[in-house]
């Protein structure tokens, strides 16, 4: 693997990612959650939770900076002989499920913008327009990391244009009358509140899911120990900024009671282009929408390079099958890994948005994000002396308000997608045992 990526370009693929579409197909649901604008709670708490985790991220990247991130710091953090075995391999287990739906939401999200370009695109032709995405993206990664590094960064230009434009046409007609414009009993505490909290938070999380991209290739990224923690926080700060300002400039136009609930109103699916077509009319819109397009695909093209070298690490450190270590001849990346998360990708775009949010999310907290919470504490016990070119601040404060927050979350998800990611997760500890038990490897035989 080549060092390729500097702050900039680290940056630049973590922001890709965490503002792509989220922010735009998101609001209407997010909305939704709470029944108006007071959702913005849900996604304020997003934002602290983001915030916590990206200090255990940073510090874990920094400290152990190798392609695969979550992997890696699994399988370190709990003992890469005993149970890290069981964690790097849940891992990966739970990330050939959660991966491609976050890939697939960017895909879902494409094809309801071009909803409003393409009037009466049908179910038929909406998951041929997925696959077609899906496969250009996949030829667009099949290259060597010094073109992908100038193809982010072009993709990020574009990302940062298009929000730029919905923040500053926001500012110019914003009518705090509209974006203020809370119901009835909007705060009242109750079970239900806590629920659309919960959910307002989930929504939140997926809006920010891609702050530690970077992470995914530590591998590529020039002096890891300071780009990786300064790339986190940088694109962290300023997306916060960005989708304060992209929610009230868009409830701040559209009222919100428009496209609330978002299942009851068709044009949820692409409010923004509903925003500018309100300002300018349908040819600007039409316009805008081709720049969203353009954000979107930025996003996915973002997510599935780092994810591709995920399986790629396992497969290498003999966590999982040795045809993902595989990397092409003469450029040097993990094709193998590349194509199948791809092709996954497409196929998970036939599934709803809504369903793939929740799972996605569940799936992620139940051995990423709590697991992670558990190596760093681990490791600042087993290896006091390990050099750490990044600390947590105020530790273990932070770990302890992220895994809180994680908690919250996964107890307000819906009982079915629970029940999915606990089912998903057990299945995959019957998997582990079974395969290490073939392979006379622990907990089956001595620990050498």
């Amino acid at each position: 693997m080549v060092r390729r990526f500097g702050l900039l370009h680290a940056t630049a693929l973590n922001m890709t990612n965490m503002i792509g579409i989220g922010p735009f197909i998101t609001i209407p649901l997010l909305m939704s959650a709470l029944g108006g604008p007071q959702a913005m709670l849900g996604w304020a708490i997003a934002l602290i939770i983001v915030l916590c985790d990206g200090m255990v991220w940073s510090e874990l990247g920094a400290a152990l900076p190798g392609s695969g991130g979550s992997f890696g710091y699994l399988r370190h953090g709990y003992g890469a002989a005993t149970v890290g075995r069981l964690m790097g391999f849940l891992f990966v287990w739970q990330f050939i499920l959660s991966g491609p739906l976050e890939i697939a939401s960017g895909y879902i999200g494409f094809s309801q913008y071009l909803g409003y370009i393409w009037k009466g695109i049908t179910a038929t032709q909406t998951v041929l327009v997925i696959a077609a995405i899906g496969l250009v993206n996949i030829a667009l990664l099949y290259r060597r990391i010094k073109s992908i590094a100038a193809i982010t960064l072009t993709l990020w230009i574009g990302t940062i244009l298009t929000v730029i434009v919905v923040i500053v046409t926001g500012a110019l007609h914003f009518n705090p009358r509209l974006a203020f414009d809370f119901p009835p009993g909007a705060f009242n505490f109750s079970i239900g509140f806590l629920l659309g909290l919960g959910a307002a938070s989930r929504i939140g999380v997926y809006d920010y899911l891609g702050y530690y991209d970077v992470c995914y290739i530590g591998d590529e990224v020039e002096n890891p120990g300071r780009v990786i923690p300064r790339s986190i926080l940088l694109s962290t700060v300023a997306v916060a900024l960005i989708y304060v300002a992209i929610n009230f400039s868009i409830i701040g136009v559209v009222p919100w009671r428009e496209f609330v609930p978002a299942g009851s109103h068709p044009q949820s699916n692409f409010v923004v282009s509903i925003f500018m077509e309100r300002i300018f009319g349908p040819r600007v819109a039409t316009i805008f929408t081709a720049m969203i397009l353009w954000t979107a695909f930025g996003s996915v093209f973002a997510l599935l390079l780092g994810y591709s070298r995920v399986p790629y690490a396992a497969a290498k450190d003999g966590y999982f099958f040795r045809v993902f270590a595989r990397l092409h001849p003469s450029h040097g990346f993990p094709y193998v890994s590349l194509v199948v998360l791809g092709v996954l990708s497409i196929l998970a775009g036939m599934v709803s948005l809504g369903t793939v949010i929740d799972a996605l999310v569940t799936m992620r907290i139940l051995v990423q994000f709590i697991g992670q919470i558990g190596a760093v504490t681990l490791l600042r016990r087993r290896a006091p002396d390990m050099p750490r070119p990044y600390r947590m601040w105020l530790y273990p404060l932070p770990s302890l308000v992220a895994l809180l927050g994680w908690i919250f979350i996964f107890a307000t998800t819906p009982p079915l997608v629970m029940a999915f990611g606990l089912g998903a997760l057990l299945l995959g500890v019957l998997c582990f045992g079974v395969w290490s038990w073939k392979a006379r490897t622990w907990p089956f035989a001595e620990v050498t």
